[in-house]
């Protein structure tokens, strides 16, 4: 009997699961989900940097579209061996001590506290700080040097001290907090002891502080230091924590007769989007492979023996087997990517959205069918434009920081800026400054890495990003001067995690010997044009010295502020 795997990727908007052949890598079904109350900005204010996210809209995506997959793919259900699921992260939920979503729990179910703090929630940028201080005077062990010697307020602690502090209704609820990823893993395993658990790797040694060395998560005495609350959770969490080519455990009985499959489908240990996304794109040692969507993840391996103790500055973590097992994990990335562009987007909308579409002149047919135009046109006709503003024509330079800096250096209290606006300035030329903006980020992190000793040879760019912008994926190959592939699955993340399901289910002995059959092929190369190339080199220096401005004007109004 032929065997199958089950990706499961949940994204900032959407879950979507893949069913893969294991014999070849190929997809044989694929279905998404839209989550109905982020879509309608339930639990949400922009404002204050607040994001959240409903359990239920996850749980009814898995359900949807794990059973979807089973019945449009007519597959035996016994030959689906493996599911794996990724998630965006650090993205944690407050549970119950029997594993129950809080939101789930009568009394919680509207409270924004009570719900997944989704990854771009920057309300815990004050906790973020007060653990960076501690960490730096408390005189033990300093528990950010794996995370890139800062901790953001993107991550597992600050985002639950936060909580703690504002809402006492949740802290006395809560039992534990759980990522995502391992909360979607719990609900789908029979085995309901929280304490062993089979927690994320990749999860825990990227935004919990958790490593070898200090066996495990940092002492209760240190987080005790920040909140009492802390160091009783300590206590709730887990010590050991496991890679995703791993079984967490077995299908149980509700769910498999909920998705249409059995109870011998194995479920691996859960990872991230960006770590699945980087395996399902084949990453090797030297390749920078990035996840490039509302914000971009950047993804190396290195053998221990070659990064041995030294500390990469200012990224997101290096932990051993967080995305090859035997091999360490480094991730970097940017806060805002896609978004920058969106945003912008809805900058220009608003006339059309206020005006137009409220208009009474025209028809609602007419109001809808303009809608889809526009909504078809919107990017490509800035994209078209962008594109022939010749090099000799002034385009502003601005800074990819909407969304704060994730890396290198987290900062998510940066905003952004431009410089170099005048009356001939159109939308396409600000467009255009935007694009060179997220790619000069880019180019940070790249630079971060090698001035780390962290060799580059190639990079690799997956998620619809990479996949639908030549203008962008050029600009980045210029901005670099290195060239760039492009993965040719939709799906780079979900694939990445049914390549896991399938060595948990032991189709292959490892992950390198399943990605290597499963993996993406490549679909497009874009190589650096030398006249861009330098051309580039001016704008760049440009862009770091108007964010060394910016950076210095934020610090000096926060220290004023404080004063």
């Amino acid at each position: 009997m032929k065997k199958y795997v089950i990706g499961l990727d949940y994204g900032t908007d959407s879950v979507r699961a893949v069913l893969i052949d294991t014999e070849n890598g190929a997809e044989l079904a694929s279905e998404v989900h839209m989550y109905a109350r982020w879509k309608n900005k339930l639990y949400c204010n922009p404002e204050t940097n607040r994001f959240r996210q409903h359990p239920l809209d996850h749980i009814e995506g898995l359900e949807k579209t794990i059973k979807s997959v089973v019945t449009t793919s007519e597959v035996n259900p016994a030959s689906v061996v493996g599911i794996c699921i990724d998630t965006t992260g650090s993205s944690p939920i407050p549970v119950t001590q029997d594993g129950t979503p809080l939101a789930l729990v009568k009394g919680f179910e509207e409270n924004p506290n009570a719900m997944m703090i989704l990854w771009k929630d920057h309300t815990s940028i004050k906790e973020a700080n007060e653990i960076n201080e501690l960490a730096a005077k408390w005189g033990g062990e300093d528990y950010t040097k794996f995370e890139g010697g800062i901790y953001s307020s993107e991550w597992f602690w600050a985002k639950i001290l936060h909580i703690a502090r504002e809402d006492e209704a949740v802290r006395n609820a809560a039992y534990t907090w759980m990522e995502h990823c391992d909360l979607m893993t719990y609900l789908l395993i029979e085995n309901k002891d929280l304490k062993s658990f089979k927690r994320s790797r990749c999860a825990a040694g990227h935004k919990a502080m958790w490593h070898e060395s200090w066996n495990g998560l940092p002492s209760e005495e240190f987080l005790g230091q920040l909140h009492p609350y802390l160091a009783s959770l300590r206590n709730n969490l887990y010590d050991e924590t496991y890679t995703s080519d791993l079984v967490a455990g077995n299908l149980n009985a509700e769910w498999a007769e909920k998705l249409g499959l059995t109870t011998d489908t194995v479920i691996a240990v859960g990872t991230f989007d960006a770590h699945s996304g980087a395996v399902g794109a084949k990453v090797d040692e030297n390749v920078l492979v990035r996840i490039m969507g509302t914000s971009t993840c950047d993804i190396m391996i290195s053998q221990s023996d070659i990064i041995g103790t030294k500390t990469v500055k200012g990224i997101c973590g290096q932990v051993d087997g967080s995305v090859i097992p035997g091999l360490v994990g480094l991730e970097a990335g940017q806060s805002a990517f896609g978004d920058v562009l969106a945003w912008f987007k809805d900058i220009l909308s608003w006339p059309i959205d206020n005006l137009v579409m409220k208009s009474d002149i025209i028809t609602a047919d007419q109001k809808a069918k303009l809608q889809a135009e526009i909504d078809a046109n919107f990017i490509r006709t800035l994209t078209l434009q962008a594109e022939h503003i010749p090099l000799s024509e002034a385009v502003p330079v601005a800074l990819d920081w909407v969304n704060g800096r994730r890396t290198p250096d987290a900062n998510q209290e940066l905003k952004s800026a431009m410089t170099g606006l005048s009356l001939g300035t159109k939308a396409p030329h600000i467009f255009k400054a935007l694009v060179n903006a997220i790619c000069f980020g880019s180019k940070m992190i790249v630079d971060r890495f090698e001035s780390e000793g962290v060799k580059i040879n190639s990079v690799i760019g997956i998620g619809g990003v990479a996949r639908k912008s030549p203008f962008i994926m050029q600009t980045l190959a210029n901005v670099l001067d290195m060239p760039i592939k492009v993965a040719e699955s939709d799906q780079a993340p979900a694939l990445g995690a049914a390549i896991y399901a399938a060595v948990a289910a032991g189709v292959y002995s490892n992950v390198i010997e399943a990605s290597k059959v499963m993996g993406s092929d490549f679909e497009a190369e874009y190589f650096p044009q030398a006249d861009q190339v330098a051309k580039f080199e001016g704008e760049i220096q440009s862009y770091i010295q108007l964010g060394e401005f910016v950076e210095t004007i934020i610090k000096s109004k926060n220290y004023e502020f404080h004063l």
